[in-house]
């Protein structure tokens, strides 16, 4: 029967009712994922409180009958009535739109800067609370409110000591509403931890009762307590770069750092929220890259003929730590994960480029190994398309037939049984491998990261993912319609050998046995007959007294190695690739 579109079909949802029916809008997702941001919602609002100089601590407890309780030593929401002729403290999380930090701008708030301004997280949580039970500690008295999925329960109030202070909130995930009401306690102390060290000085006391758990976080340092963090298991290659700068009510704080790998990491916070992305990553890449490139000019580093160095260019190895302050930033959705106020290109690149006028003069050797590390990527993307490009044309004839991944950069010669294909991470890798490989008969395929598991994967995935696909191309097999599987034929293989160079690291170990298990699966008699090999790059590199290297395997060897010099001066650098 047709369902008709009349005027009973309009409807009004309560404030509480739409946050429970439509949550993603909210807070992301019902998924952990969803569960985790209310509680960020929760501590950032005793963060708020750090942040404008009130409160050392904050206290997270999960309870062993699933409740989740966050406590701060604040200033406290403020007592009395409010116009609606509830109490103020029942106001502020059980009506729309209300709160304390709408008028920022003019500091009549309270708050000078703040993760939120919306009126809105507190109430999200309670909506999908089953109870929700709020406290406020201020002035000699004691206010307790009440909720249950988002309406109110009850109210009661005492007399306490007058020099408490603080808020506390304990709420009950509704499952119901969400996927799980677990709480993962790693990743939730990951959370924590991370925000030590955005908020340098500030004690935050973890206990998880089921798991029996109890830690403190907190950070003397603060970013560079992060930065190092960031890089465990790496070395940086110069001196890290901090610098804070402020205009007005808007402020920078940034810590950045370069290691030997060639991947990247960037954390961005606006107010301590931490965003995916923003104006303010772009304001500062802006203001890093032309400061970076009019350096390397003044210093001949860049000859007139020489294009500019790109953004990217700069981002190998970069570890970059952004957490912009202002008044009433404007993001993407309530779960901000995307900074869109225009203040923060505008304000970040001014701030930048100012803080860099300074550091650029006191740490001019730390600058110049950056710079040095971008043109050598450069070299490398500039080598890799001069190869793609020189084979594409080459065989521009053929490769309607062939079909070849984009990224493959092959061999020349015509006897395919001596050629190899290197499979390596990435296209930084590829382009030290395609400098130095031989053209006739290695040609050099680059994946991006970890493959697709095939042991646990269905084949409509397994065939769905580009990368394996690719490899099966690259190799010159037809795919069975019936079986999906490739078709074993040793007069069709375009190369003799298949060589994994994955890198000397667990991560690189990973990859090697995904590829391997991918082959057996797929094509076990390329491994049976003997036509995978795997590259063994050394772990470490030892530089002599004499400036000479000599390169170890592994740690066994390092250790040996040790053993046979003691008392010689000598280097010891871990390898990344």
């Amino acid at each position: 029967m047709e369902k008709l579109y009349t005027k009973d079909s309009i409807e009004s949802l309560d404030y509480f009712e739409h946050i429970r029916r439509y949550p993603g809008m909210y807070i992301g997702s019902k998924d952990i994922k969803g569960l985790h941001h209310c509680i960020k919602e929760i501590i950032s609002n005793s963060i708020d409180e750090y942040l404008n100089g009130a409160g050392t601590q904050i206290e997270i407890v999960l309870q062993r009958d699933g409740g989740i309780y966050i406590k701060d030593n604040g200033r406290g929401i403020p007592h009395g009535k409010h116009k609606s002729g509830c109490s103020i403290l029942q106001a502020c999380f059980g009506i729309a739109n209300t709160g304390g930090k709408f008028n920022n701008a003019t500091g009549e708030s309270g708050y000078n800067t703040s993760g939120g301004e919306h009126g809105t997280g507190g109430k999200a949580v309670n909506a999908l609370s089953t109870k929700m039970i709020v406290t406020t500690e201020r002035d000699g008295e004691k206010e307790i409110v009440e909720f249950s999925k988002g309406k109110f329960v009850s109210y009661s109030t005492e007399a306490i000591d007058k020099n408490k202070s603080g808020v506390s909130v304990l709420f009950y995930p509704d499952s119901d509403i969400f996927e799980t009401v677990e709480v993962d306690s790693q990743e939730l102390q990951n959370m924590i931890q991370e925000f030590s060290y955005l908020c340098r000085g500030l004690t935050f006391n973890f206990t998880d009762e089921k798991n029996n758990i109890a830690r403190t976080y907190y950070s003397e340092k603060g970013l560079y307590d992060y930065l190092n963090y960031l890089n465990k298991d790496k070395d940086f290659i110069c001196n890290s770069i901090y610098f804070t700068e402020s205009e007005n009510s808007y402020q920078i704080e940034v810590a950045l750092g370069y290691n030997n790998s060639y991947s990247s990491i960037v954390k961005l916070y606006t107010n301590n929220i931490p965003q995916e992305k923003g104006t303010h990553l772009t304001g500062f890449k802006m203001a890093w890259t032309s400061a970076l490139n009019d350096f390397a000019r003044d210093k001949k580093m860049l000859k007139d003929k020489d294009n500019n160095l790109t953004g990217s260019d700069f981002e190998e190895g970069q570890i970059l730590i952004l957490n912009f302050k202002m008044i009433d930033p404007v993001f993407k959705g309530q779960n901000k994960e995307e900074l869109s106020s225009s203040e923060g290109r505008t304000y970040v690149q001014k701030l930048t480029t100012k803080a860099l006028k300074n550091i650029f003069i006191h740490q001019e050797k730390d600058i110049k190994i950056i710079i040095e590390k971008a043109l050598n990527a450069r070299k490398a993307r500039e080598a890799a398309k001069k190869a793609r490009e020189a084979v594409r044309n080459k065989g521009e004839k053929k490769s309607h037939l062939l079909n070849l991944p984009t990224k493959l950069v092959d061999a020349w010669s015509k006897d395919r049984d001596k050629c190899e294909l290197l499979i390596c991470e990435g296209d930084s890798a590829a382009g030290g491998l395609i400098e130095a490989r031989n053209s006739e008969t290695q040609a050099v395929f680059p994946i991006r990261g970890k493959i697709l598991s095939t042991l646990k994967s269905t084949d409509d995935k397994i065939w769905s993912n580009q990368e394996i696909v690719n490899i099966i191309k690259a190799l010159g097999l037809d795919v069975d319609a019936k079986t999906r599987r490739p078709i074993w034929n040793a007069d069709k293989l375009r190369y003799g050998s298949v060589i994994l160079c994955t890198d000397a690291d667990p991560d690189g170990a990973s990859i090697k046995n995904l590829l391997l298990t991918m082959f057996w699966e797929l094509c076990p008699n390329v491994i049976t007959e003997g036509r995978v090999y795997s590259a063994i790059p050394p772990l470490f590199r030892i530089t002599t007294k004499k400036n000479e290297y000599i390169f170890l395997r592994d740690a066994a060897a390092l250790n040996n190695y040790k053993d046979a010099h003691k008392g010689e001066k000598y280097l010891v650098n871990r390898n990344k690739g």
